[in-house]
């Protein structure tokens, strides 16, 4: 029967019956995801009987966990059932409700879910998490019903009141064993205990969260596949806190920093939400309080007898025994039957088996040593490193003793007796097998005696770039002077500073936080950072590592080696953070490695540093916080005395050190011991007294040959802030936070020598001859500073966080890397140096690509911006903002033709790379993965460049394309590759074999390779498994013969053809994941990145001499190729690199100036008296009036004085060529036409939004009086304007921009008024003085004409003058103080000045600028005064009138060198002389405009400073950190008189208000007191700085809308947009109402309730939105919240509606599909797939007669997709009726060639004819055609000047209005279609909708919102 197993039936299954007449459908059920189902009731059962079809739709709502308690209610116990006593109530322990079953019989206390056994949860989680607590003595029994793929229902049932584990083919019964509390007798039992143990539970019981892995379970036990729970069953005794379900493996025992700091979630392993945490008290650990058991434990391959503490763990940060060996519980004793049935599945399911040795257990699992091949090797010491930790850890038993293990899984082996160690590691589901013999440590698979890849290593270690990792503290000098030894991560790295030479020190599993070195060198001691602290000492000499031991602390920070290596010292954190130090006996590590503890002691005092004395082992000196105190070792005990320190008790010292190297003759009393401070305080301590002898203080220089230091005390300066010290017999060197290394005497009177570095200098020290000195940057900089040549030499450079990607290219031989610190370098592959640096400020670079045939390097950052570097020429080439989210992909074609990149919102963008300047030819949306993650070879076009592939659109599937067209020719779903799978498998990386193999490579999140085949997709082979994890890079060599992987921390060398037993070679050494792996062009060598850069020599033998493989099981013969020649790579010393070249971001400055020479300039302002030609580059045309002669002008250049003279000359017509000199002499020493294609480092630097369409060829404009329609508001505000915002406190007049309309508004009324001149959209606005003329600009109209400055009177809003002659764009404008003059600049590719006469709106004079300028302000004082800002400084502009001729003098100001290569980016004039100016860094720097210099500037935030304003004594600054701040700078006046001494401590911030957005532009009253600012966001808030409050007055969407729609009372209208918000706005005021906000999604449609049958009232006031992620949600207007959300798609919903009585939703989605839900249930009851494959555009409903058009139902609707076809639906949902009463296709020619985007399709119903559809779209004619249903014919057409993008009809009058892509809006009279055309869009019009009564239109263009009346219908 349809309903017997609770609708695990799927539709069209057992059980489903057609109705006849009725259309079924459902949605396509994934075989691996999850469904809901959902219930729909289904006639035409035998007997009359009603069955429930369940049916299945996508289980995203599920994810990433599902609360099922909260989810189904239970408090209300409608979806729920309880029986008996079950009651909720507040647990004490817990703080939160929790639900109580009690009762002697459990068949009758129960909580059941759901409320009736027909019914499903369709819960899909894999794992059940159940909190709960048993009732202490008594039993419970929990139920669990689960379905099976093969739809069958098991119960598994787990009770303390089971005495064994039983099974049946449909039932499971696990006996459940209760622990006690920590330290209660019943603690540690459950892990050992037996059947007598089992019973009630004990009294101390404690909460337990219990995870259940349904999955396996299943599959374990049963064989079978899951499908999903269907019910829960809750019986007494039991206290439950919740029930979820998920995919993910949650850990209790970790943070949400931990997980993010391990990256736990590449694991599926994540921290425990929040609503399914137990609480912790601070100090206490979860694990302590509380149970964990995950049943069955993870990698279990064979089944357990009972669910107990034992049998699990947490995924991470477990707790273990402290038992040696723990016995695992026993294994379930089958039937012979079931245990043939296992068998069975572990046949199938088990990798095959290999042979090996019988198995230990040890507590401790030995580590991997791997150190680099050639003299002298590690690896002997690692295997007796082995035998010893195994002797220390095993506290009983013998560890050559072999143990009974039933588990099956694989467990280390080490031989006591056997010279040499053979260790099996468990790597995932793999086995590899670590040699000892010869070659470098390396891990290879399998066994040691079959044929395995050769040569073996295949891979040597050659290079590592980078420094630190923990820190970088620690960087030592060899004995001999000639080398340096420091930790790069996890490897410790041996530098020749002569030769470049690296030898490494491999053992180490984390980061190194610690090096010491003994007094000859001979020793090194190193100690490792990370949750397993490890300490190693080394024979330096021969790198052999000679005994691995444990620090006794949690963090060891310093370490320090007597001179004889007998004693090492560290200094660490213990568990409880509290300071310990440990002395360790290292005499006997020579001979036998043994290391004792002497003595360790914890101490409440700071200790930054500590060091053994020279002269004796026993003593040792620490330095911290407060402190400095004296160690020693007597009788086993560690005691210390502090020095007394006296007034400089509270000094944080932080370095000390001996006054002379080691020399033990000296008597303790005899030394000074020097300790260096934070303050600049250097102290000299008599050791033997233990006081101090005296105190410096070392201090910055000063101008004016100041001493560097002088007595403690006697200077308030600061001091120098040093954080390292070394002392030789003749100098003492010192390193501090401001960069410097200083030499110093050690009487400390003057510094000797000093070096500047980029960063805090870290560490210094002196090399044993006193002839270097090396140093260590904060910023990741090694190098030393060499004493007799004064000259510095950097040894390494490095990353400062994490290596994102990287590109090598062979023609130039350099490789660029990315990194998360925000830096592009770019390296020499030859000499592993430096050679650029690029620095995005706020923006971090994610991918990285070479051109392979010009020296060009692309860019992806994480803002969606692809920017181009020309190395030659070290500048920028082009910058791409196609994208607008994270760069996931970049990559160029082999042959250099083209380049590619995509986003994490799933877009691919095409460029053509032939030219320097690359150009965009095709973008595609949603076609790459979005949830596939960025990363190398997330991109990757095939070697004959003829192919892309890459994961998408979902991660499940792999596209190849044709690259130079983008066209796809081939898509597959990796998961119909493997039949067999249970789980999803998804995509991760992809790469190409050589071309005539014509496979693709890809990796799977299930840690397999899949090699397809190119052409058809067909699976050639499979690898598995191939890393712990999933693969992060992939790349193959040239030949095609090897493979190299890359997952965690490790890379792998595989055989291609795998025709070998052992096919990989594995190689360790980073400590943190590999991004990326890659062969170098000349396949010489392999690089891999991750936290350094690793470079690998590879070693593989040529094509004839490669091994031959065993001829059994061998693939078929590979191809071969022969291997090109190629240079190798040549040694670090022969090609040295001098300097290194910093080029930056943006383009140098061009300028286009005469250079002339004059002497004797008597004034800041100069005028030059050479004539000149017309016609020069630069020179500006008569454009406003052509009457006249306009004035030209000229800017040249004065040498001396860095002086600009601008004088006018007249036009002379015809004088000579354009761009022709009349002075041939003065041609040649100009400068070329300055380059406009570079947008500067500025927010404030105006830029258009970017828009396809065009203004209309005819307009037809309605005759005076006559118009329908009047523009009664318009909602938004443009907050991509700048400074386009005006407000006159005197006056109150307001004004703003939204598109090309300026909105003039009352702010006490609220009523608008709109004018109307432009067509473009407006960049800017300023209002004159007295408040009577507003000037406005916006962009040109078409490629030949210029821009628009409209001039307007503000009282009566007439247009009074239209001036035209800007290029471009219009940056700013100003009025000059008495209105006589109006000043407009253009944008960076414009780059002219015009000064226009406010009496006849003439051009007086122009001029072309040397540089982008951002902002122009005439001064306050005087009209004939003005300045300008942009790149380096500011541009002082003076106005001279003699009659009718004006001239311009001009003086550049250059910014001052403390603000460095800085945009000054906004300004305004204070008080008296004085100018502010802003920088895109954060500064603000004051000006004296009498001297045109800057005296004094301050940090002011954090952002670029793009707004200021200020009057009289205070000052407001706005920024792109949304913050706008309150100054006050009434003494900045004073401080003037100062010059270039005034100090900026004198600037007060006195509030600061964050908002919504960067912030564009500002007014304020004349006190300052209270304003309006506009931000980015598009709001506008009032401002009240008295009040300290902000008030949204203004608001609309940033980014696009996408829908509009009226109430149906027409008081309120309801908008979306791509911005992901729901806004409802009251018509009355034009007010937002209230507004619903879903984050990282889009709102696509939206619909509002209709009116019920019922009365209407505010309870029915509903909307409906649609999402890009197939989701939608009803929100309760009158609640203001969100009352339901549904996922009825699968892809993006495209269009919406409610059915004519609000019942029902229907929904279209991108994919084509309509779905039907109801909002009452939140059930998706009817999917139709008619349309599939096409996006639906229009959906919509009306009314009819119930047996009209033949068919029954109430309800007409229809739906339109963008394949230009209609269908008509007759309905009745009550009766669940759907037929299909008519489809229509409208034809249409063949696209047009280069025609990306069709017109939509659209359809409606025309309201005045009821049997007649409305349809428009691309065809053969542009045309509205009317077709009747009953006549089944067009009836009448209506020719429209363009193909229509939006159409609505009145229902009212015969009206229908039609938005076109040309900024048109037409409003047409039907039947005889008189036309009327409206403005007031700048963009494609693409929504219009009537009102229900006809009397309102909404019309909507990009984010413009307008709202039309109808006046004359």
């Amino acid at each position: 029967m349809a309903a017997g197993t609770g609708g695990d039936a799927g539709a069209g299954g057992a059980g489903s019956t057609e109705v006849p007449g009725c259309r079924q459908g459902t949605a396509p059920r994934d075989p691996g995801a999850s469904a809901e189902p959902l219930v729909q009731r289904v006639t035409g059962c035998p007997g009359g009987a009603v069955a429930l079809l369940l049916i299945p739709v996508p289980a995203a709502w599920q994810r990433p966990y599902l609360n099922v308690f909260k989810h189904f209610r239970v408090e209300e116990w409608k979806r729920s059932a309880k029986e008996g006593d079950v009651a909720a109530l507040t647990d004490a322990r817990l703080k939160a409700t929790v639900y109580r079953i009690r009762g002697s019989s459990p068949a009758s206390n129960y909580l059941q879910l759901p409320r009736t056994g027909t019914q499903s949860l369709g819960l899909t989680g894999r794992y059940l998490y159940l909190l709960f607590r048993p009732v202490p003595r008594k039993h419970f029994i929990v139920h669990l019903d689960i379905a099976t793929e093969e739809n069958q229902v098991v119960r598994v049932s787990f009770s303390n009141l089971f005495k064994e584990f039983k099974s049946t083919a449909t039932w499971l019964q696990f006996p459940f064993v209760c622990g006690g509390a920590e330290d209660s007798p019943y603690d540690g039992t459950a892990r050992v205990s037996r059947h007598d143990l089992l019973g009630a539970a004990p009294a101390n019981v404690r909460w337990t969260c219990l995870v259940l892995d349904l999955l396996s379970i299943l599959s374990l036990y049963l064989n079978r596949r899951y499908s999903h729970l269907k019910s829960v069953k809750l019986c007494s005794n039991l206290l439950v806190k919740n029930l979820c379900t998920s995919d993910l493996v949650f850990d209790p025992g970790v943070t949400f920093s931990e997980a993010r700091h391990a990256d736990l979630a590449r694991h599926g392993v994540a921290p425990m939400p929040r609503e399914m945490a137990f609480p912790v008290p601070k100090g206490r650990n979860w694990h302590d309080l509380y149970d964990y058991i995950r049943f069955p434990s993870e990698g279990s391959k064979l089944p357990y007898d009972s669910i107990r503490k034992d049998c699990s763990g947490p995924a991470a940060g477990s707790q273990d025994s402290e038992d040696p060996i723990r016995q695992l519980p026993q294994p379930v004793t089958f039937t012979k039957a079931v245990r043939d049935r296992l068998s069975l599945i572990h046949q199938i399911t088990s990798p095959k088996a290999v042979p090996r040795c019988c198995p230990v257990m040890t507590k401790n699992i030995p580590e991997v040593c791997l150190t680099a091949s050639g003299p002298p090797r590690a690896v002997p010491a690692a295997a007796q490193e082995l035998e010893k930790s195994q002797r220390q850890c095993s506290s009983a038993g013998d560890v050559g003793q072999s143990l009974p293990v039933s588990d099956g899984s694989i467990h280390v082996y080490a031989h006591r007796q056997s010279e040499r160690a053979t260790r099996a590691i468990r790597s995932g589901s793999e086995e590899s097998v670590y040699r000892t013999g010869p070659g470098p440590g390396v891990l290879s698979g399998q066994r040691t005696s079959a044929v395995r890849l050769l040569p073996d290593p295949i891979l040597k270690l050659r290079m590592i770039i980078g420094f630190g990792g923990c820190n970088t503290k620690w960087a030592l000098w060899t004995q001999d002077n000639a080398a340096v030894v420091y930790p790069c991560h996890a490897v410790i790295v041996t530098l020749q500073i002569l030769t470049g030479e690296q030898r490494f020190f491999i053992g180490h599993t984390d980061k190194v936080s610690a090096l010491a070195f003994n007094g000859n060198s001979t020793l090194l001691a190193s100690a490792q950072a990370g949750p397993l602290i490890l300490l190693r000492l080394w024979d330096f000499l021969t790198g052999s590592c000679l005994s691995v031991f444990k620090a006794h602390v949690r963090s060891l920070s310093s370490l320090s080696f007597s001179y004889s290596g007998a004693v090492l010292c560290g200094v660490g954190k213990d568990r409880h953070g509290k300071t310990m130090v440990v002395v360790w006996n290292t005499a006997r590590v020579t001979r036998d490695g043994e290391v004792a503890v002497l003595a360790k002691a914890h101490t409440d005092v700071d200790i930054q540093a500590l060091k053994i004395a020279f002269f004796d082992d026993t003593r040792m000196v620490s330095c911290g916080r407060d402190s400095i105190r004296l160690w020693r070792v007597r009788s086993g005990a560690l005691r210390s005395c502090p020095v007394s320190l006296g007034q400089y008790h509270s000094l944080e010292f932080t370095d000390l050190a001996f006054e002379e190297g080691h020399v033990a003759e000296r008597e303790p009393e005899d030394c000074t011991l020097f300790v260096c401070s934070k303050s600049g305080h250097v102290l000299e301590v008599d050791y033997k007294n233990v006081c101090m002898r005296s105190v410096r203080r070392l201090l910055p220089a000063r101008p004016q040959g100041c001493r560097r230091q002088e007595k403690a005390g006697s200077s308030a300066g600061p001091g120098i802030a040093i954080n390292s010290i070394s002392v030789s017999s003749t100098f003492c060197a010192t390193g501090s936070d401001d960069g410097y290394l200083r030499l110093w005497p050690l009487d400390f009177s003057a510094v000797v020598l000093e070096a500047e570095h980029e960063g805090s200098v870290s560490s210094v020290c002196i090399s044993p001859d006193s002839r270097k000195v090396l140093c260590t940057t904060a910023g990741g900089n090694l190098g030393y500073l060499d004493i007799q040549t004064r000259g510095y030499n950097t040894l390494m450079r490095s990353h400062e966080d994490a290596i994102l990607a990287f590109s090598v290219e062979g023609l130039w031989k350099q490789m660029a890397t990315v990194s998360r610190d925000n830096t592009i370098r770019v390296w020499d592959l030859i000499s592993m140096q430096q050679l650029y640096d690029f620095a995005a400020a706020g923006e971090t670079p994610r991918a990285v690509a070479f051109h392979p045939t010009q020296q060009i390097l692309a860019c992806g950052f994480d803002s969606g911006m692809v920017r181009t570097f020309s190395l030659a020429a070290s500048d920028l080439l082009v910058e791409h903002k196609q994208h607008r989210t994270v760069i996931t992909g970049l990559t160029f074609s082999p042959d250099g033709n083209f380049m590619f990149s995509s986003c994490l919102q799933g877009s691919l963008a095409l460029y053509s790379s032939m030219a320097q300047n690359s150009r965009v030819l095709r973008v595609l949306g949603n076609v790459v993965a979005r949830d596939a993650g960025s990363g190398p070879g997330a991109l990757v076009v095939s070697g004959d460049s003829r192919l892309l592939a890459f994961v998408g659109p979902s991660k499940y599937v792999v596209t190849v394309m044709e690259a130079c067209s983008l066209d796809e020719l081939l898509r597959v779903d990796i998961n119909i590759l493997d039949l067999n799978s249970t789980a999803l498998d998804s995509a991760v990386r992809v790469c190409f074999a050589p071309v005539p193999r014509g496979e693709l490579l890809v990796s799977t999140s299930s840690n397999k390779i899949l090699v397809l085949d190119v052409q058809t997709g067909r699976l050639v082979r499979e690898v598995s498994p191939v890393h712990k994890v999933s693969c992060s890079s992939l790349a193959l060599s040239k030949d095609g013969r090897y493979l190299l992987t890359a997952g965690d921390k490790v890379i792998k060398v595989w055989d291609y053809q795998m025709r070998f037993d052992v096919n990989f070679q594995v190689y360790i050494g980073h400590s943190e994941p590999v991004s990326q792996v890659a062969f170098t062009p000349d396949q010489q060598h392999v690089i891999s990145a991750g936290d350094a850069v690793f470079l690998w020599d590879f070693l593989a033998l040529p094509a004839e001499r490669s091994p031959p493989a065993r001829d059994e099981g061998s693939h078929t013969n590979p191809f071969l190729f022969a291997e090109g020649s190629s240079e190798k790579l040549k040694d670090a010393s022969e090609t040295p690199r001098q300097t290194v070249p910093l080029p930056s971001l943006s383009l140098p400055p061009c300028f286009d100036v005469s250079s002339v020479c004059q002497a004797g300039c008597q004034s800041i302002f100069s005028e030059s008296d050479e004539e000149e030609g017309a016609d020069l580059p630069g020179s500006t045309r008569t454009v406003a009036n052509r009457d006249k002669d306009a004035s030209v002008l000229v800017v040249e250049s004065v040498r001396d004085e860095e002086l600009l003279v601008v004088r006018p000359k007249l036009r002379q017509e015809g004088s000579g060529r354009p761009g022709q000199s009349a002075n041939g002499g003065r041609e040649e020493m100009r400068s070329p036409k300055p380059q406009c294609s570079i947008r500067p480092d500025s927010y404030r630097h105006f830029t258009p939004r970017f828009k396809a369409s065009v203004l209309p060829q005819n307009f037809l404009s309605p005759p005076a009086g006559s118009e329908v329609l009047k523009l009664k508001a318009v909602i938004g505000y443009n907050g991509n304007g700048r400074g386009n915002m005006v407000w006159n406190p005197d006056t109150g007049f307001f004004a703003y921009t939204c598109g090309c309309v300026i909105v003039v508004e009352d702010l006490h009324s609220g009523l608008q008024t709109h004018w109307l001149a432009h067509t473009e959209e407006i960049s800017t606005l300023t209002i004159s003085h007295d408040a009577q003329v507003l000037a406005s600009a916006s962009g040109k109209r078409d490629g030949n004409s210029r821009c628009q400055i409209c001039i307007w009177n503000t009282q009566d809003g007439a247009c009074m003058a239209n001036l035209s002659h800007h290029k471009t764009q219009v940056q700013a404008m100003a009025f000059s103080r008495d209105d006589r003059f109006l000043v407009t600049l253009g944008d960076y590719s414009d780059q002219t000045m015009a000064l226009w006469s406010t009496y006849t709106y003439q051009l007086v004079s122009s001029a072309r600028l040397l540089e982008p300028v951002h902002e122009v302000a005439f001064s306050p004082l005087s009209h004939r005064e003005l300045a300008c800002v942009g790149k380096g400084g500011v541009t002082f502009w003076l106005l001279e009138q003699q009659g009718a001729d004006v001239s311009l003098k001009v003086h550049h100001a250059p910014a001052p060198d403390v603000l460095g290569p800085v945009e000054l980016t906004s300004l305004c004039y204070g008080a008296d002389a004085l100018l502010y100016s802003g920088t895109n860094s954060g500064q603000i720097s004051v000006w004296d405009t009498e001297t045109n210099c800057c005296f004094m500037t301050w940090e002011a935030d954090e952002g670029e400073i793009g707004v200021l304003v200020c009057r009289c004594d205070r000052l407001v600054s706005g920024s792109n950190t949304k913050r706008i701040r309150l100054w006050a700078v009434a003494a900045v006046q004073e401080l003037r008189l100062k010059g270039p001494d005034a100090s900026s401590s004198s600037v007060l911030l006195e509030h600061e208000i964050t908002l919504d957005g960067t912030i564009v532009s500002a007014a304020f009253d004349d006190s300052l007191d209270m304003g309006i600012v506009g931000t980015t966001a598009g709001t506008l808030w009032y401002i009240n700085w008295m009040e300290s409050t902000s008030i949204r007055l203004i608001s609309g969407h940033k980014n696009k809308v996408t829908e509009v729609c009226f109430s149906p009372d027409e008081t309120h209208c309801v908008t979306c947009g791509e911005d992901g918000s729901v806004r409802v706005w009251s018509l009355g005021s034009m007010e937002l109402v209230v507004q619903f906000q879903v984050l990282n999604q889009s709102c696509q449609c939206l619909a509002w309730k209709p009116h019920p049958v019922t009365e209407w009232g505010t309870e029915s006031q509903h909307v409906v939105a649609g999402y890009s992620d197939g989701t939608m949600r009803v929100f309760s207007i009158s609640r203001t919240e969100m009352e339901l959300k549904m996922h009825p798609h699968a892809a993006a919903l495209t269009a919406i509606a409610y059915s004519t009585d609000g019942e029902m939703i229907l929904s279209g989605g991108r994919d084509g599909l309509v779905a039907v839900s109801s909002p009452r249930t939140g059930m998706t009851i009817r999917v139709l797939a008619d349309h599939r494959g096409f996006p639906i555009t229009a959906l919509q409903c009306t009314r009819k007669q119930y047996r009209d058009f033949g068919v029954e139902g109430g309800e007409l609707w229809l739906a339109t997709s963008s394949d230009r076809r209609v269908s008509i639906w007759a309905s009745d949902w009550l009766k669940d009726k759907c037929e299909l009463l008519a489809w229509l296709s409208f034809p249409a020619p063949a696209s047009p060639k280069g025609f990306d985007s069709l017109p939509p399709s659209l359809a409606t119903f025309c309201p005045w004819e009821p049997d007649t559809l409305v349809y428009v779209g691309f065809g053969v004619q542009k045309e509205a055609l009317f077709y009747n249903l009953r006549k089944k014919q067009v009836v009448e057409k209506i020719s429209l000047p363009y193909f229509a993008t939006s159409i609505s009809l009145s229902p009212a009058a015969h009206f229908m209005a039609v938005g076109f892509d040309e900024q048109l809006l037409r409003l047409l009279h039907c039947p005889d279609g008189a036309a009327q055309d409206y403005a007031g869009h700048d963009d494609t019009v693409h929504l219009c909708r009537f009102a229900p009564s006809g009397r309102r239109l909404l019309t909507a263009s990009h984010s413009a919102v307008l709202v039309w009346e109808l006046t004359g219908s």
